[in-house]
C-alpha cells in the first residue's frame, strides 16, 4: 500500500482536482472491472468537490449507470432532512448524473423501516451491504474509492476519537453521544473503511491542519485519532490545501 500526500494551492483548485481524479478513478475502474463503485462523504469539501464533478465535462467518459454509489457515514435524521450527507450528495452531485436507483444506498433515515432505532439502521445497511458483497468477502462490496473528510479532532466518516465506534470491528456501526450535532449518526468502521482499493482524504483550512499532521506524523494510534488508522488496501491519498497541510513535512508533500 503506498501513501500519497498531494498539496494543491487553495479550496477551489483542491475540489476541482480531486473531482477531475474521481472522474478518471471510475472511468479506470470500469475498464478494469465493467463497473465502479464509490463511497460518499459529507461536509463543505465534498459539496465542493460533488459540484467540480457535474461541472467537469469529463463526467460523461464515465458510464453512471454502472457505478454503485454507497455512503460513509449519515446522520440519523429523517429522510430529506438538509443535514444529512445524501440530501447533500443528491443536490450537489447524483440529480445530475444518470444514475441507476437501484445502484444507490443511501443510509437508513431515522424515519425509515427501523424507525428511531439506530442498531437496527446500521444492522440493516451491514445486510445490504453484504447482499452486494464481492466475490470473497462475506461482508462487503468491492469499494474502487472511498472518500473520507477530516475533521477537526482527526475523526473521519463518524469514527471520534476515543468513541465506542474506534473500537467496533463490524463492518457498520451505530453512534450515539456524537461530539458533534446531531447526536445520533450511523458510519462504516475503520475495519470496513480500510477494505477499499483506494481511500482519499479530503481537507482544506487551517482548521484541519493539526489533526492532519499528527495523522501522517509518528506515534497517533485510530483510537485517539481515527484518521491515523486509514489506509487503502492499494492506495492512501491525502487530498489537501495549503492551510490543512501546513503541519505536514515537506518532504511528504507533493505540490500542485
Amino acid at each position: 500500500m503506498t501513501v500519497d500526500v498531494v498539496v494543491h494551492a487553495d479550496a477551489e483548485l483542491l475540489a476541482q482536482a480531486v473531482a477531475a481524479r474521481l472522474i478518471v478513478r471510475l472511468i479506470d475502474a470500469q475498464a478494469a472491472r465493467g463497473e465502479a463503485c464509490v463511497v460518499l462523504t459529507g461536509g463543505r469539501v465534498a459539496a465542493a468537490v460533488y459540484a467540480a464533478v457535474v461541472a467537469n465535462p469529463a463526467r460523461d467518459a464515465v458510464d453512471w449507470s454502472r457505478v454503485d454509489v454507497w455512503w460513509g457515514d449519515e446522520r440519523f435524521l429523517p429522510i430529506g432532512d438538509p443535514d444529512r450527507n445524501e440530501t447533500q450528495a443528491r443536490a450537489a452531485l447524483l440529480d445530475g448524473l444518470a444514475l441507476e436507483p437501484g445502484r444507490v444506498h443511501p443510509m437508513p433515515a431515522s424515519d425509515g423501516p427501523d424507525g428511531a432505532d439506530p442498531e437496527l439502521a446500521a444492522a440493516r445497511y451491514a445486510g445490504e451491504l453484504a447482499h452486494a458483497a464481492a466475490p470473497g468477502s462475506a461482508q462487503l462490496p468491492h469499494f474502487d474509492v472511498l472518500l473520507l473528510g477530516v475533521g477537526e479532532d482527526g475523526h473521519v466518516a463518524s469514527v471520534f476519537p476515543e468513541h465506542p465506534s474506534a473500537y467496533e470491528a463490524r463492518p457498520v456501526s451505530a453512534v450515539r453521544g456524537s461530539p458533534k450535532p446531531p447526536p445520533v449518526r450511523i458510519t462504516l468502521t475503520l475495519p470496513a473503511i480500510n477494505t477499499a482499493e483506494e481511500v482519499w482524504l479530503i481537507a482544506s483550512g487551517a482548521d484541519k491542519a493539526k489533526a492532519v499532521g499528527m495523522a501522517l506524523g509518528t506515534g497517533a494510534g485510530p483510537v485517539q485519532l481515527p484518521a491515523a488508522g486509514v489506509s487503502g488496501v492499494e492506495r492512501t491519498v491525502w487530498l489537501l490545501d495549503r492551510p490543512a497541510a501546513h503541519d505536514v513535512p515537506l518532504r511528504s508533500r507533493a505540490l500542485r
